[in-house]
């Protein structure tokens, strides 16, 4: 069966997945659940489910609404409390969504939240505010470890898997990418089709695991010039990878 994915627009910057056949589908982080039954209405669409990837209320704001309305089952990380979970979920647990034909695995990538998840299928994965084109999530609850470990476990999926993330951040994740990595051609280049993309008003995301291995600096923490970047913005003569990371982490919150 077909799928088509289509990021509705909330807030500012939020997007919302929607992942639809003919007739069913299943969204992803409902902030408003205004655009939302927009398209659904507009598609003819029945909601089957909803997917959660943590609690913050720009990514569930919408859930109680729709499930009113669809008495939809709604998927969600098991170590966050979100009332409207009725499936909570762990690492390596499994969703399948009949009606779409789809089955998705569960990873646990906290750092952002305490008990974040990532939905991966068909080489596609939606991970809310965990990674970013061209950056991640704030440490709002997780540590510098737990993010790192996040990330790395996403660096482990297929070069080719798409990265779908929750928010319009790639024009000033990228700008912040060159402070901190320069020399870098390929993320040179990437800022600048970006910037004409934007410019468009045409979305950055998804992107794909292998532009973000190249460019993004939080998956690059391990790399010469990211070590000297966070080198000269230590009192220390040699860093650990968690170390890097949370010197590029602060110089970002700083940026």
């Amino acid at each position: 069966m077909a799928i088509t994915i289509q990021a509705i627009q909330g807030f500012t910057d939020n997007y919302f997945w929607l992942l639809a056949s003919k007739t069913h589908a299943v969204i992803v982080d409902p902030g408003d659940a205004t655009p939302i039954l927009e398209v659904l209405n507009s598609k003819n669409l029945t909601l089957s489910a909803i997917l959660l990837t943590h609690h913050h209320r720009d990514h569930i704001g919408g859930v109680a609404e729709l499930k009113q309305k669809f008495n939809c089952p709604v998927y969600g990380p098991a170590q966050e409390n979100i009332h409207e979970v009725d499936h909570p979920l762990h690492q390596d647990d499994e969703v399948t969504i009949e009606s779409l034909h789809t089955k998705f695995k569960i990873f646990d990538i906290p750092g952002h939240t305490k008990g974040h998840i990532g939905y991966f299928s068909q080489n596609r994965l939606f991970c809310g505010d965990t990674l970013f084109a061209g950056g991640c999530g704030r440490l709002f609850e997780g540590t510098p470890q737990q993010m790192l470990q996040s990330l790395e476990k996403i660096a482990g999926l297929p070069l080719s898997t798409q990265i779908y993330c929750a928010h319009e951040y790639t024009l000033s994740n990228l700008r912040f990418a060159l402070s901190v990595e320069p020399n870098n051609l390929t993320l040179q280049e990437r800022f600048k089709q970006t910037e004409q993309l934007r410019m468009k008003g045409i979305a950055t995301v998804p992107s794909t695991l292998t532009i973000e291995l190249e460019t993004n600096p939080f998956l690059r923490c391990g790399q010469k010039a990211l070590i000297q970047t966070a080198l000269a913005h230590s009192q220390q003569s040699e860093l650990s990878k968690t170390e890097v990371f949370s010197i590029i982490r602060a110089l970002k919150d700083k940026f």
